[in-house]
């Protein structure tokens, strides 16, 4: 039976999701910007949480692990929360650490962990290379990437690339609505590339109607997303640098200010 990924909109930008095995019946709330929403979009479908798997420390992600916890814990007995090593006593209620190259099951699902500091130092991904899928918090976006509130340039560029690395058909969910704005400066900063204007046109089409643009498949963002472009000829004779963190360095400075 497959996983199935339930997506729903928390706080002002956040998504939220459920990672529901429906074998096992276990479900994996993926950070937790607030407890109400996951509490109740797991009951409506009648799911048990078992676990919670923050990507990094910053309240909406981490926000809602102690309530959630104390409500699965009093309804189902257990809830687990598995949090970025680096960053647990940042996070309420930590069960277990994770850095690179762990593994964490839900069921007999693995997941990968993925070191993408950057955003913030101990940031981590989840990869289920069996589903296809990988949940990776702030640190990329769908035409963007987070901004370099902890790390800097060199580490930053260095979890991008662990991300460009992952099968192209792996499906991508990152955890804010900010990909039409993100499609502006796509633009801006990669002018001539054919296959963004596509995109950035269905955005446009999606948001009006009100539909989600996550999750993203990463062989579009490979073709189109400028930061995962850094270490490009064309994208490094624009924006500058002898070598790819130096040109992702001078994109992201240019969205900051953008």
């Amino acid at each position: 039976m497959s996983l199935q990924v339930h997506l729903f909109p928390c706080l002002t930008d956040n998504y939220g999701f459920l990672l529901h095995d429906p074998a096992s019946g276990e479900t994996a709330c993926i950070d937790t910007p607030a407890a109400e929403p996951y509490l109740r979009e797991a009951a409506a479908r009648d799911w048990r949480i078992s676990q919670i798997w923050n990507t990094h420390w910053h309240p909406d992600h981490a926000g809602g692990n102690a309530a959630i916890k104390a409500a699965a814990r009093e309804r189902w007995g257990a809830c687990t929360i598995v949090a970025p090593a680096a960053e647990a006593q940042r996070i309420a209620g930590v069960d277990r650490t994770v850095a690179q190259g762990d593994t964490v099951m839900l069921g007999n699902w693995r997941a990968e962990v993925i070191d993408v500091g950057g955003h913030t130092l101990g940031h981590v991904a989840y990869h289920l290379p069996e589903a296809g899928i990988a949940f990776v918090g702030d640190s990329l976006f769908a035409l963007g990437c987070g901004r370099m509130f902890e790390g800097d340039a060199p580490q930053f560029w260095q979890s991008l690339s662990r991300l460009k690395a992952l099968p192209a058909a792996t499906t991508l969910y990152c955890a804010h609505e900010y990909t039409a704005a993100n499609a502006r400066f796509a633009l801006y900063a990669d002018p001539g590339n054919e296959s963004l204007a596509l995109y950035a046109r269905e955005i446009e089409q999606r948001r009006m109607a009100g539909e989600p643009t996550v999750p993203f498949p990463l062989a579009r963002e490979l073709a189109t997303n400028p930061f995962l472009r850094a270490d490009d000829l064309a994208m490094q004779q624009r924006w500058g640098g002898a070598a790819p963190h130096e040109t992702f360095a001078a994109l992201r400075a240019a969205k900051d200010s953008f």
